[in-house]
């Protein structure tokens, strides 16, 4: 090969190596923004959030105003879950503990994704187990409506196998939402009631 054709194929190498050095900067900076704990923030629509309307432990219908006027902290899960929403709900507890005098102005709203066994009543028994926060809102629904909210808080879940052995795989992200019922940060799960507390206080505190 001529000298000049090698010379220009060496550059055209080093300046494709350079932009995918570029994109790959882009990617990684952006994953590391809105990673677990971080805030997301949106000129445009909300990114995680939005309308729902669903039945508390109560019977009682109830839509995305219950967000109004207090913090609330909202995970999706299912009463028949084997270790994943226990340990949230617990580590939840101990937040709510942590935060004081604030953790009067937090509430806790676990939506489940498993409708069709999770009515009203099974929830009301389920968050009345010792260890878990008190006056924790549980909320069901019809499977459309419950297909609703978890597609406004990008919560994934997925049945898995057949009959009364069926369960249910899901996302474990805790959302913390505001007083205006817009989100604020997400908190991941296995962080402890430590750092999940300063990470929530730190966006209280942020308003």
């Amino acid at each position: 090969m001529p000298r000049r054709s090698i010379l220009l194929f060496a550059g055209a190498c080093i300046a494709i190596a350079a932009a995918l050095a570029i994109v790959t900067v882009v990617v990684v900076s952006g994953r590391d923004r809105v990673g677990p704990g971080a805030e997301v923030t949106s000129s445009g629509q909300p990114l995680v959030g939005g309308d729902f309307q669903l039945v508390n432990q109560d019977g009682q219908t109830v839509d995305q105003t219950l967000l109004n006027g207090k913090w609330s902290l909202v995970f999706f899960g299912f009463t028949y879950c084997p270790e994943f929403c226990p340990t949230t709900l617990a580590e939840m507890a101990a937040v709510q503990q942590q935060l004081g005098d604030k953790g009067k102005d937090l509430q806790i709203i676990f939506v489940s994704i498993d409708p069709q066994r999770d009515t009203p009543q099974m929830l009301k028994d389920y968050l009345s187990s010792d260890g878990f926060p008190k006056g924790t809102i549980g909320l069901t629904g019809t499977t459309e409506q419950v297909a609703k909210a978890a597609k406004a808080y990008r919560a994934f879940y997925e049945k898995v196998g057949e009959g009364e052995g069926y369960t249910m795989n899901h996302s474990l992200t805790v959302y913390l939402m505001g007083p205006d019922g817009r989100f604020r940060t997400a908190v991941a799960y296995g962080l402890g009631p430590d750092k999940s507390t300063r990470i929530i206080e730190q966006a209280m505190d942020r308003g």
